[in-house]
């Protein structure tokens, strides 16, 4: 079933001046998904759910968070943060004008779902949480991303270099997701440093106490033998969310080589959670 695509944009005033965000509305209607992407990578990573929960009659949109793909890049890291990228999702909603919408998103972008259901869970009518990055993954989250803040910080023609390299090859000719790797590639010394310094050194997540205190409906997906997302994470916090189910992936790679069983699973989710009246399903709980 093919869906319609339409490219869009909106304009935040913060402090620091004014941002512009980009992003990518699929299907139409009233039944809202936003589908946010992983650290350092672009919003076209979330492409091929996207499109399959769009055929299904869901209204999609990804989102390139600020530092990240499309969206402006400014090299200040104080405004990069968890509670900031909340924001910016919940700004989306009102530029869309979409009261509510299921908000999922892949390790960064799950953690910032997170975030908008603890700070505006009016706005959400279910989490879908892929590779949350919570307590089990401090250790494999330092050794990830402290070399590429130094690097970015005090060998910034090392990340230039590479820039070099990647940009002039056409994504067209190039498999998928090997196309989203060079896109991730593609990144400024001193926005990368910014964008890194801002999450790693704030709250990565919110606490315990507020995530049980999330009511809305989530589906929580886990990888086997992801030291930077482990399944430890996705079990705890499926176990934390009242109404959280826990999906074990058979592998890393599930979603991006074989996507059709988590497709399917992401897909029946949603669709229930717009089906399902939010103040019976309150009630119930």
């Amino acid at each position: 079933m093919l869906v319609s695509e339409r490219i869009g944009q909106l304009f935040l005033d913060g402090d620091q001046g004014r941002d512009r965000l980009e992003y990518t509305e699929y299907g139409a209607g009233d039944a809202w998904v936003v589908l946010l992407h992983a650290q350092l990578m672009p919003r076209r990573m979330q492409q091929p759910l996207a499109r399959a929960l769009a055929s299904q009659g869901l209204h999609v949109v990804t989102l390139d968070l600020l530092g990240h793909g499309r969206s402006d890049r400014p090299a200040d890291p104080l405004v990069y943060s968890m509670t900031a990228f909340g924001e910016q999702v919940v700004a989306l909603l009102d530029h869309l004008g979409a009261p509510q919408a299921v908000i999922g998103g892949t390790s960064l972008g799950a953690n910032v779902s997170l975030e908008v259901a603890v700070s505006a869970p009016e706005r959400v009518r279910g989490l879908i949480c892929e590779m949350p990055v919570l307590d089990n993954a401090l250790e494999a989250g330092i050794l990830a991303f402290g070399p590429i803040l130094f690097s970015a910080r005090f060998l910034p023609l090392t990340i230039a270099a590479v820039r070099r390299l990647t940009r002039p090859v056409p994504r067209g000719v190039v498999p998928f997701w090997a196309g989203i790797a060079l896109d991730t590639l593609d990144q400024r010394a001193d926005s990368m440093a910014a964008l890194v310094h801002g999450v790693f050194f704030g709250r990565i997540a919110p606490s315990s106490r507020q995530r049980r205190a999330i009511r809305v409906p989530a589906l929580v997906v886990g990888h086997p033998a992801d030291p930077i997302h482990p399944a430890a994470d996705a079990a705890m916090l499926a176990e934390e969310l009242p109404n959280g189910t826990f999906v074990r992936a058979r592998s890393i790679l599930e979603w991006r080589r074989d996507p059709e069983r988590l497709d399917a699973e992401a897909a029946d989710f949603a669709l229930a959670c717009w089906k399902t009246p939010r103040r019976s399903r309150r009630a119930a709980t």
